[in-house]
């Protein structure tokens, strides 16, 4: 990892089984081990959603052309990312093997494979909502987006994603700002409570705000290199979006007015974020919250009589941890040998270790190995189920406060543009510097150093000083840094 993080990272995601380049460029493969932590994101993301009042629904990957033609700054901001359908039919190429497509089958208006669904979304609840009785309108929906990259890696950045985007619409403005922090809010405690990645909560620049939003809302965390990735977002669309798609619902007193709304989102990104935040030379560390399998036991044995007698203390201990709510499995699997399996679990991230040996049979006892700190110890077989439920709680624990502490000691504060760049090149992190506000700095530092404003931290008050480019006065600080 210290050598060449970028190489690590492929690699980790390919060994530990997670995911695979697909034969079409830029997308990937998401492997069973993969998608298994990615379903319990999934799982847990859903439930929080869910609690606070969103229902699921799902709308059409095709968008006809003309929708996204009628939200100015929405089309601008997603032209180029575009996948377009042309054509509904192929046909036998003539004279030869293989299949051409028939000219004759051109679409009357061509489809764009959804980069994000706003506009189809909103063209449907110009049906659904007539009077304030309609409102609030909170859906998702868990669904995958096509946005057509040049540069791809495996779930940081992919032609196609898997994602949840929530859509809402409301009755006046402040309810729909409301949603927009809660959502951001419930981002965070996942993010931070179940993925242990610490965030910074804040609001993007003009220029990095969501094509067709009023404010774009962010987590920003910070990776072992020293990158930034944003973690995810909740955008307050104002009216942008019904008065594109003309949706008016009847006010209370008797009026007529446009919708409020908002969206938000997070993807299969989050995989890699959760890869790039904890994980070692050895492999995958996992949070013990998203881990598919938390506990795994391995026999060490040299005779069938020896694992058939260590089969019956496991299935013992497998039920213990059930009743736990903790999930386990036995590998008696004879082809490989401990050593083998030891080095298999380090490398998929499976954050308790127990092996039950000849030993641990006369004396009743197992030993059992964490993956963070590698630390053994060996305990009574009736101390299983207890110090479990304490190692993965502590684990859990222990992995955010590492992850805390290293983006903590990676946030510089810095007065001038040439302590700027010396800290961006040696140190990386995040660059605490007052900002004049202007794209016309923002630009200019983005092409002198590659690095971005990741956002104007909403927990800051107003502190007056100089722009760290430019000199002039500043109000407030924002975080810059190198990101993915």
């Amino acid at each position: 990892m210290s050598e060449d993080y970028s190489l690590w990272y492929n690699e980790l995601v390919k060994k530990a089984d997670l995911a695979e380049n697909s034969p079409v460029r830029g997308c990937m493969v998401i492997k069973p081990y993969g998608f298994a932590i990615w379903e319990k994101m999934q799982a847990t993301l859903d439930k929080m959603f869910k609690e606070t009042g969103h229902s699921n629904a799902y709308f059409p990957i095709f968008i006809p052309k003309s929708y996204l033609s009628k939200e100015a700054d929405h089309v601008e901001g997603f032209a180029k990312e575009c996948a377009v359908v042309t054509h509904y039919r192929l046909m036998q190429a003539e004279g030869q093997k293989g299949v051409v497509v028939d000219p004759d089958a051109k679409l009357e208006e061509e489809l764009i494979i959804r980069p994000t669904s706003e506009t189809v979304i909103w063209n449907t609840y110009k049906n659904w909502i007539q009077s304030y009785r309609d409102l609030p309108l909170k859906l998702n929906q868990w669904a995958n987006v096509v946005r057509w990259e040049m540069r791809t890696r495996l779930f940081l950045r992919t032609s196609e994603f898997l994602w949840q985007e929530g859509h809402t619409a409301h009755e006046t403005e402040q309810e729909a700002k409301d949603e927009t922090l809660l959502m951001l809010q419930v981002y965070t405690d996942f993010v931070q409570n179940f993925m242990a990645v610490p965030v910074v909560q804040g609001i993007k620049t003009e220029s990095e705000r969501f094509a067709g939003a009023v404010d774009t809302y962010c987590m920003e965390s910070l990776m072992q290199d020293g990158r930034a990735l944003q973690a995810g977002t909740s955008h307050f669309l104002g009216q942008n979006f019904a008065k594109a798609f003309d949706v008016k619902f009847a006010t209370k007193d008797g009026g007529l007015d446009y919708v409020w709304g908002t969206s938000w989102g997070v993807s299969t990104r989050l995989m890699g974020a959760l890869i790039m935040a904890h994980s070692d030379d050895k492999g995958l560390v996992l949070p013990p919250k998203l881990a598919p399998t938390q506990v795994v036991i391995v026999p060490i044995f040299r005779s069938e009589e020896q694992l058939e007698a260590i089969s019956v203390v496991a299935s013992g201990l497998l039920q213990q941890l059930n009743e736990l709510n903790v999930s386990a499995k036995f590998d008696d699997r004879d082809t490989y040998k401990p050593g083998w399996k030891f080095a298999e679990y380090e490398l998929k991230g499976v954050p308790v270790r127990i092996a039950i040996g000849p030993r641990d049979l006369e004396n009743s006892t197992v030993e059992i190995a964490r993956r963070d700190t590698s630390e053994k110890q060996v305990i009574s077989q009736s101390e299983v189920g207890a110090e479990v439920k304490h190692l993965l709680s502590e684990m859990q624990e222990g992995i955010y406060q590492k992850a805390l502490r290293y983006r903590d000691q990676h946030i510089t504060s810095v007065e001038s543009y040439q302590q700027f760049k010396e800290v961006l090149e040696q140190k990386g992190g995040f660059i605490k510097a007052h900002w004049d506000g202007t794209a016309e700095t923002e630009t200019r530092i983005k092409e002198e150093t590659k690095a971005t404003i990741r956002c104007i931290p909403l927990d800051q008050e107003k502190s007056p000083g100089v722009c760290v480019y430019s000199g002039k006065p500043s109000e407030q600080t924002v975080l810059f840094a190198k990101a993915y």
